[in-house]
């Protein structure tokens, strides 16, 4: 099989993921609220950088991946905000900035890319280092509900059909394995470029662990590493946190 105008990975995570809804406008509050440059963690291709710094924000991103952050950097030309953006590729468990921020964030649940209790440990603490004094740290992520984990363990899922200006479609299909003892979720994720006519015209496969949080836990480790949860929602729309939300965003600051 051949293929014309190869996507890479970076290119198919940028067209299908769309975050969680509300999300961009939720942490645009936030970092308007900050009153200073923000520093975005794990920003992947800037979904969430760009649209602050086109806002007049100034954003620091950071990710480990360069190939994400050289789509970041496209996506920032193309949009004509560079000059307020810089991206770096770094680890949000030991990176050293020459300067403090009034806001950090961690969007679109890459806290959950940490898989043991001591790199969540070692970030949160790298993280309070680099807070200005009365800084907020805001992050969102899911809330594991147990008949999900089992309704969905080792099945091939659709997680989306995404139409392209072309014509095309991206098929986004998750495989995921579950260690409960360690809380991993092991994705195999694969995109599928699609012809307008159901041709296939491109399969790219990836693999990614996630640890999945539960929120007291999240609470608990947040306090231990020197923070207060000043406020937490549900949802990005700001409804109450309970038994029924599938997300959790919290806002907390340095004790």
């Amino acid at each position: 099989m051949s293929f014309n105008n190869m996507y890479d990975w970076a290119e198919y995570y940028d067209l299908t993921q769309r975050g969680v809804e509300g999300d961009v406008s939720f942490y645009l509050e936030y970092a308007r609220q900050a009153g200073g440059e923000v520093l975005d963690l794990a920003c992947g291709t800037g979904r969430i950088s760009i649209p602050l710094a086109a806002a007049g924000i100034p954003v620091t991103g950071i990710d480990l991946s360069e190939e994400m952050l050289n789509r970041a950097r496209q996506k920032a030309e193309q949009a004509g905000v560079a000059d307020r953006i810089r991206f770096l590729q770094g680890d949000m468990r030991d990176f050293v900035l020459d300067q403090t921020f009034p806001l950090i964030m961690i969007p679109f649940r890459s806290f959950l890319h940490l898989l043991h209790i001591r790199e969540q440990m070692k970030a949160l603490a790298c993280i309070r280092r680099h807070l200005a004094p009365g800084g907020r740290l805001v992050m969102n992520v899911f809330v594991p509900k147990i008949s999900h984990l089992y309704e969905e363990a080792e099945k091939m899922s659709l997680r989306g059909m995404f139409p392209l200006d072309s014509g095309e479609q991206i098929a986004m299909w998750d495989y995921t394995r579950y260690d409960h003892f360690q809380q991993w979720a092991e994705v195999t994720r694969t995109y599928e470029r699609l012809a307008a006519d159901g041709r296939l015209l491109e399969k790219v496969v990836g693999r990614f662990t996630l640890r999945y949080i539960f929120p007291a836990e999240l609470h608990h480790l947040l306090r231990l590493n020197g923070f207060q949860v000043v406020e937490r929602f549900g949802s990005f729309d700001k409804k109450a946190f309970d038994q029924h939300s599938t997300e959790l965003i919290v806002v907390a600051q340095a004790k």
